[in-house]
């Protein structure tokens, strides 16, 4: 039987504790209790010590919603629909946890200090990245000329809603924030489309 490697169990670990608690939340000795790894493990993965093994796990999320956004936003012939179906996955896995789970950026951005520079500067590749996905697919749906901006509007919105409704204990912000946005997207598609 294959066991996860170290640096991996580390990394999902950190993943887990970022979008529960965020960076100063939680302390090491957590992280290595979950992970099941000794303190000279983590030094021996990630000598930066916690910070580096944060900057891997935002690194590590972002690849995952990244990969999710491929599979999802190509496959469908309507990219607003697609991002209604990440949305309300979204919505689900945070009712499911009972609204402890945010998004592990926006967790970390909020709490990071100028000092911060790695993992701000993981946090700002990741952002980017995740508006890049979502630009390429507005883009290539309809001749629309601002698809930087209406990415920039869509995560902006999708991640206050996603802090209200883990604050409020209630999906009802996502909800009205994906049934205002949604529309409003799909007309100007439509207006670009003409």
């Amino acid at each position: 039987m294959k066991t996860t490697p170290t640096r991996d169990r580390l990394i999902h670990a950190m993943g887990g504790a970022l979008q529960r608690r965020g960076l100063h939340g939680v302390g090491l000795s957590e992280i290595l209790d979950q992970a099941d790894v000794p303190k000279g493990g983590l030094y021996h993965h990630f000598p930066g010590g916690k910070a580096e093994l944060a900057v891997a796990a935002i690194e590590a999320q972002v690849a995952g919603i990244c990969a999710q956004l491929d599979l999802l936003l190509p496959a469908s012939p309507d990219p607003v629909a697609a991002l209604e179906r990440w949305t309300a996955k979204a919505q689900q896995q945070l009712s499911a946890s009972h609204f402890e789970l945010g998004c592990p950026l926006a967790t970390v951005a909020l709490e990071s200090k100028p000092d911060d520079v790695a993992i701000r500067q993981a946090l700002a590749e990741g952002f980017a990245a995740i508006r890049r996905r979502l630009a390429a697919a507005l883009e290539a749906h309809s001749q629309v000329k601002n698809g930087a901006g209406l990415a920039a509007l869509i995560v902006a919105a999708y991640e206050g809603a996603l802090m209200q409704a883990r604050v409020a204990g209630s999906a009802a912000p996502m909800e009205m924030v994906s049934a205002t946005l949604f529309p409003l997207l799909r007309a100007q598609l439509a207006q670009n489309g003409d």
